[in-house]
């Protein structure tokens, strides 16, 4: 069993999976609360799922990019619990795990994957990826204007997702850029996740940090 950790964003989400499989799910949608729900709603889950924490395997926190302060309040949490319970903490990646679970959608319209998470004013957090999900762009902050992005556009298709890509469909006239809402993350959180635990893709407990891109994103809005 894998308690799996996301508060990178807005709204926030843990779920409990097997085998890289969900069995239970919980949202927060409020960010000012991420910290104050997160362990009720652990402590919920496990109820629900009516196993103890002593039966966890491992947990697995989305380390960014995102919220400056949601990812420091996940990682702060996951490390807690690895701590106490003597498990390993896995991370992923939050463009990673959106990028995957568009995949079945980029395969359709042999497209490369862009998502794109708000930064606030013209930046947004983002990388690209092929169907595959062979990473061709790495994650990165980025400015926005007309030409982001022109070298992948000229030659294929893109499927843009997130709570950034707005931005850029406002900005963007190429006929090769394609705009979809977000598939939900859990299911992809939870394949990766179990991939990587597996593989023993975990992280150092005592050095780990998240993955920020740039100092300081909160989610209010200027």
């Amino acid at each position: 069993m894998l308690l799996l950790i996301n508060t990178s964003t807005t709204s926030a989400s843990i779920a409990l999976t097997k085998e890289g499989k969900v069995l239970f799910t919980e949202e927060n949608p409020l960010p000012q609360d991420h910290a104050a729900w997160l362990h009720p709603a652990v402590e919920r889950m496990l109820v629900k799922g009516e196993i103890t924490a002593s039966q966890l395997e491992a947990i697995s926190v989305v380390v960014g990019p995102g919220s400056y302060t949601g990812l420091r309040v996940g990682m702060a949490a996951a490390k807690g619990f690895c701590f106490a319970l003597n498990i390993p903490l896995i991370g992923v990646n939050s463009l990673l795990l959106m990028a995957e679970a568009m995949v079945p959608l980029a395969k359709e319209k042999n497209a490369l994957i862009c998502p794109m998470i708000d930064a606030r004013r013209q930046e947004v957090f983002t990388a690209v990826y092929r169907a595959d999900m062979k990473e061709i762009m790495a994650p990165a902050a980025v400015i926005l204007d007309k030409t982001s992005f022109e070298n992948y556009l000229q030659d294929n298709r893109m499927i843009f997702s997130g709570s950034g890509a707005a931005k850029w469909e406002k900005l963007t006239n190429s006929v090769h850029a394609e705009f979809f809402t977000q598939n939900n993350v859990n299911e992809s959180f939870a394949r990766i996740s179990y991939r990587y635990f597996l593989g023993k893709k975990w992280l150092d407990l005592a050095y780990s940090e998240p993955i920020y891109l740039k100092e300081f994103y909160t989610h209010s809005k200027n």
